[in-house]
């Protein structure tokens, strides 16, 4: 890791990465110091399904920022619960005196067609990526709300983490996927309510080589031996990250943008196309045929991933 620039892009700015002691919210944490961040590592250790859990994955972040002249502290609580993601904050806040962004990014997998997929499974999915992303966005944002009430300015960012597979689906990843989608309809809704609070939500569609998609991208996942560009490493989505959660990203809003090597793509959500309108009610006969006709006259939907 490059020394600290102490006149980089996040300098004096204190953020939030969950997830953050391995893959992309360690490549990220380390690119936030690098531009003069403070940083809050938060992780709980565990194993890409979850299970088991450790202090050293996120520690071990921690001292390699230090290590470079940053500044960062280990947090280890559970933020898909109120207590854990409030101790989240609390410990921005305690050791380095304010919030300014929040990093979305903690996740696991639980991987199976949806009709071997068990509700456990589901839920587990669900409340890692989706409550995760929803419990430290409430406690952030309350404070951001305080500030902006007291009349202190803020200029304050979320960076949440979606997928491909929340885009257009992925097979074997029923819960994964609608997890993920939910994250994108939470991003919107954020940065409708936050923006007179002074706070810009946004998403990301990452792709890159980390212990969740060594299955997902195995064919392309290992990197050159030649020492030539890595297209699947971590540290290619964080540059975007970085910028999102700075300043600089002044008036970016409620947007999904996906990451991958050294392409930067903004997403374009749901909008309408073609559409009729009767004027009156329709039978069920005349209903199908009209949409038949407006299918095709339709863009053909991406297909999902992994679908034959």
């Amino acid at each position: 890791m490059p020394s600290v620039d102490k006149s980089g892009l996040c300098e004096g700015r204190v953020v939030i990465v969950t997830g953050a002691g391995r893959g992309l919210g360690r490549a990220h944490a380390r690119a936030y110091a690098a531009e003069g961040a403070k940083v809050v590592v938060n992780d709980l250790g565990v194993g890409p399904d979850g299970s088991g859990g450790s202090a050293g994955p996120a520690h071990d972040v921690v001292e390699e920022i230090r290590a470079a002249g940053g500044e960062a502290v280990a947090h280890g609580g559970d933020i898909a619960t109120c207590e854990g993601a409030a101790s989240l904050v609390r410990t921005a806040l305690d050791t380095f005196g304010r919030l300014d962004t929040l990093v979305n990014n903690a996740g696991f997998l639980r991987d199976r067609m949806l009709l071997n997929l068990d509700e456990d499974a589901w839920d587990a999915v669900m409340r890692v990526h989706l409550k995760g992303h929803f419990l430290p966005l409430k406690h952030a944002g309350a404070y951001w709300r305080a500030e902006a009430k007291a009349g202190r300015a803020v200029h304050a960012c979320v960076v949440n983490t979606s997928s491909g597979a929340g885009l257009l689906g992925s097979v074997g990843q029923g819960n994964y996927s609608a997890a993920k989608a939910g994250i994108l309809g939470l991003t919107l809704v954020a940065s409708a309510e936050l923006a007179s609070y002074g706070v810009r939500v946004n998403a990301i569609a990452p792709a890159a080589r980390t212990r969740m998609t060594e299955q997902t991208f195995a064919d392309t996942m290992a990197a050159p031996e030649d020492g030539g560009f890595d297209a699947m490493a971590p540290e290619n989505v964080s540059p975007l990250v970085v910028w999102l959660g700075s300043a600089a990203s002044a008036g970016v809003t409620g947007r999904v943008f996906e990451a991958e090597a050294g392409r930067i793509t903004v997403m374009e959500g749901w909008r309408p196309g073609p559409t009729t309108d009767k004027g009156s009610r329709w039978t069920p006969a005349d209903a199908g045929e009209a949409t038949l006709k407006l299918l095709a006259e339709a863009q053909a939907p991406q297909p999902v991933y992994g679908a034959r």
